[in-house]
């Protein structure tokens, strides 16, 4: 009898292949997802790669070398391309620390205050919270171009033309770096640290400077990444607002490689632009860890 009622719960050979072959196809069919996911993500990244590849050997190469094709294999003319323009009066240096000023400013400017705006929307609660987080993402959908024409007006009529001041000063209303360290504090910031701390009877600048941007950090070098990049590729806000040479920053004196003195030595052209992209690729190597842990977590809500 034992051996009877044994044999009944014993699960037929035939239902245990059946669950064997499910899980293989199972694990195929997520090896299969993977791989294509993959493959997605070389062929984009490929496609971001070849410009900037094409940019490095291009700038090795002398006019006669670009104009006979394409390549990737860089040639031997770096440094001749960089004393042409050099030698013509390319204000490199000049550039360099312009534009070093205003993104390095703007973007302890923009990432601290944004910081601070975050900090207070997440900690307090207060009457017309909600409403002032909701200006904050519509500004974010309105276009800055649409107010170039009233900043313009608005700069001469406090007498800042040909000035950094209003190249530097409104980044401290970044509403698109307040919205991602809000989204990463939401999902990775807890209040009752906070809370803690005022029992110790630590101060909100403390709490804020000593407890909150540390653990914040990654999203904190993010955003200043980001800030800086686009602030060094900025180009329309200086070109309306600088008039004199000695403050041009680099994407503004970039445009002179367009002029006449240059315009058969697409070599030099773009070993110009090249030595302009420098400090964004070396930025990047260096903090590209920062960048994505940042993203990933900013993205994640619990």
């Amino acid at each position: 009898m034992p051996n009877t009622v044994k044999n009944s719960f014993q699960r037929p050979i035939g239902l245990d292949r059946v669950i064997d072959k499910k899980r293989y196809e199972g694990k195929t069919k997520k090896i299969i997802i993977k791989s294509l996911l993959l493959a997605v993500c070389v062929f984009v990244a490929l496609i971001c790669l070849v410009p900037i590849l094409l940019l490095i050997a291009n700038a090795t190469r002398t006019t006669i070398e670009i104009r006979s094709g394409i390549t990737f294999i860089p040639s031997t003319h770096l440094g001749e391309n960089l004393r042409t323009i050099l030698d013509k009066g390319w204000p490199l240096t000049t550039g360099y620390f312009n534009s070093f000023i205003i993104a390095i400013s703007t973007t302890i400017i923009s990432v601290y205050f944004s910081a601070l705006t975050t900090y207070g929307f997440q900690i307090y609660n207060f009457k017309g919270k909600k409403f002032l987080y909701a200006v904050v993402l519509a500004i974010i959908l309105i276009p800055g171009q649409l107010g170039m024409i009233g900043w313009y007006q608005l700069v001469i009529d406090m007498g800042l033309f040909d000035t950094y001041v209003p190249l530097i000063v409104p980044s401290i209303a970044a509403a698109g770096t307040v919205f991602f360290l809000r989204q990463y504090m939401q999902a990775s910031f807890s209040e009752d640290i906070v809370r803690a701390a005022r029992i110790d009877g630590a101060s909100e600048i403390y709490a804020f400077h000593r407890i909150c941007l540390p653990l914040i950090m990654p999203a904190i070098a993010t955003m200043a990444i980001f800030t800086f990049i686009n602030t060094w590729n900025n180009y329309q806000g200086p070109l309306l607002i600088l008039s004199s040479e000695n403050k041009f920053t680099l994407p503004m004196l970039l445009e002179r490689l367009k002029g006449s003195i240059y315009q058969v030595d697409q070599g030099a052209q773009t070993a110009g632009v090249f030595m302009s992209l420098m400090p964004l690729l070396v930025m990047y190597l260096i903090f590209s860890k920062p960048i994505v842990s940042g993203v990933a977590l900013g993205g994640v809500k619990e």
